[in-house]
């Protein structure tokens, strides 16, 4: 098996290193913040000292960070990944990018011969505990299959979608899509209550027909509850969300629904509230409607 690298322990990144050493990988683990690896050193991974000694003992090594700008100190800081990379080996990019930055990235390690698909993924800090998160991936067919076994590690649903690049492009398709469904359900959940009646059995039944989705489904309770125990940060949904407004004004596509939630997102934020599941969209709409 590949020796496998992992960098960015946070909520994602921590339950995905950890399938890939219940898989059998040999591991080793990095994070910026000290004190992260304990669990997984438990499961039998090591813990590097630097991204560099990462790269230098991995035949794969997989970073999932926050945006663009850690993913390039990583790689590229001091002590960082491209320091320690050898000759052949690969990366794979699990965080959330710039898709333009990731075509960059990739260009920038083949001049040292580093391959590199971009995979970013889908189905918050649940589906990373289950091992069941979608990923999206772009790259080259041979880098794709070579990466395949890791990814299928870490993720139930693995799509090659293109070039590198591609993998950040649908990611930011399925973060415009899941901030409609998120403020369509918040919105029904809402005009349910005000009128009185029983939004839990609203949602019971709804949830069977046309209206049902995996965000009626699990979130609405939460919507109900007005109570956003943390899945994936709303934070992290309003940069993947600029990300996406990003690209579309550089294509000529037009996203009214991705602009009015990345706007009350933002008021959230101000809030205090960006820590929380990206569900509390909800917040916006019951503030707005007096509940």
């Amino acid at each position: 098996m590949d020796r496998v690298g992992f960098a960015g322990l946070g909520t994602m990144g921590a339950a995905m290193a950890a399938n890939l050493a219940r898989a059998g990988f040999p591991l080793a683990v990095w994070n910026r913040t000290p004190g992260r690896a304990a669990p997984l050193v438990e499961l039998g991974a090591t813990e590097a000292a630097s991204p560099s000694d990462l790269a230098a003992g991995s035949d794969i090594v997989v970073t999932c960070v926050r945006d663009s700008p850690d993913v390039d100190a990583v790689v590229f800081g001091e002590h960082g990944l491209a320091e320690g990379f050898r000759p052949g080996s690969m990366l794979i990019d699990c965080s959330t990018i710039s898709p333009v930055r990731a075509k960059e990235l990739a260009e920038q390690l083949a001049e040292r011969d580093v391959r590199m698909v971009d995979a970013p993924v889908s189905g918050g800090s649940e589906g990373a505990a289950k091992g069941t998160l979608t990923i999206m991936v772009g790259g080259e067919a041979a880098d794709v299959e070579r990466a395949r076994p890791v990814l299928a590690a870490m993720g139930t649903t693995i799509t090659h979608l293109g070039p590198v690049g591609s993998g950040q492009i649908t990611k930011a398709v399925n973060q415009v899509i899941l901030c409609g469904a998120y403020l369509g359900v918040a919105e029904g959940v809402v005009l349910a209550m005000k009128t009185g009646i029983d939004p839990e059995l609203v949602v019971s039944a709804l949830v069977g027909g046309a209206a049902g989705s995996w965000v009626l489904q699990n979130r609405s309770g939460r919507m109900i509850e007005d109570d956003y125990p943390l899945g994936f940060k709303l934070d992290l949904h309003r940069k993947d969300l600029g990300i996406a407004l990003e690209l579309s004004r550089s294509v000529g596509a037009t996203l009214p629904v991705a602009a009015l939630a990345a706007s009350l997102e933002d008021g959230l934020i101000a809030q205090g509230h960006g820590e929380d599941d990206n569900s509390a969209l909800a917040r916006a709409i019951r503030q707005l409607s007096g509940l």
